[in-house]
């Protein structure tokens, strides 16, 4: 079994990868592979309703000039898909929100390509706004038809500078579930 990471931050290894990778700590204990795809560095353009993909229905976005099609393949190949965000203005990254509205348009071409796969959204976030960033991914999640994971609250950590999210306890603690959950759900849909 494989589990995809998607890191919408601007920064590279900063905190929202630091949650993920505690999420991953726990699936890796279960023998489960994991991969970090990290947005950071990359343009990505927002959908712009071309419908391109509903015509040409192969899995992709007609746009090559970026990661998007790198990304379908492995969420694809796939058996969960986490997805990550810092909060930007109360919300997700730029970066992820063009990444969802052009993941979530090619798969709904594509007569649902995540449909049952395991899925969970993360936060990393200074303040506040974190609530509705992560309603922004649970709902490509839901709309998405993915049996979503939950933890033991919701799925935020608090930090600003790197490594800050580290000090929040409670959580890293509901990321360590998140990570538990959805290894247990993973090997229950596998048998």
């Amino acid at each position: 079994m494989k589990v995809i990471g998607i890191n919408g931050s601007a920064r590279r290894d900063g905190n929202t990868s630091i949650i993920i990778g505690r999420v991953f700590d726990e699936l890796k204990k279960k023998g489960i592979e994991t991969e970090m795809i990290q947005l950071a560095g990359n343009n990505i353009q927002g959908c712009i309703g071309c419908g391109g993909c509903f015509r040409n229905q192969n899995n992709q976005c007609v746009f090559q000039n970026d990661i998007i099609n790198n990304c379908i393949a492995k969420m694809i190949e796939a058996d969960g898909i986490i997805l990550g965000s810092p909060v930007y203005f109360g919300d997700v990254s730029a970066n992820m929100k063009a990444f969802l509205e052009r993941v979530g348009m090619v798969a709904s071409a594509n007569n649902g390509l995540f449909k049952h796969k395991v899925g969970a959204a993360v936060v990393a976030v200074r303040r506040g706004g974190a609530i509705h960033a992560f309603n922004t991914m649970n709902y490509f999640l839901h709309y998405m038809q993915m049996y979503m994971v939950g933890g033991t609250y919701w799925n935020m950590v608090y930090g600003k500078e790197i490594g800050e999210v580290e000090k929040d306890e409670e959580g890293m603690q509901n990321m360590k579930s998140i990570g538990e959950n959805m290894a247990l759900l993973l090997e229950k849909i596998a048998k």
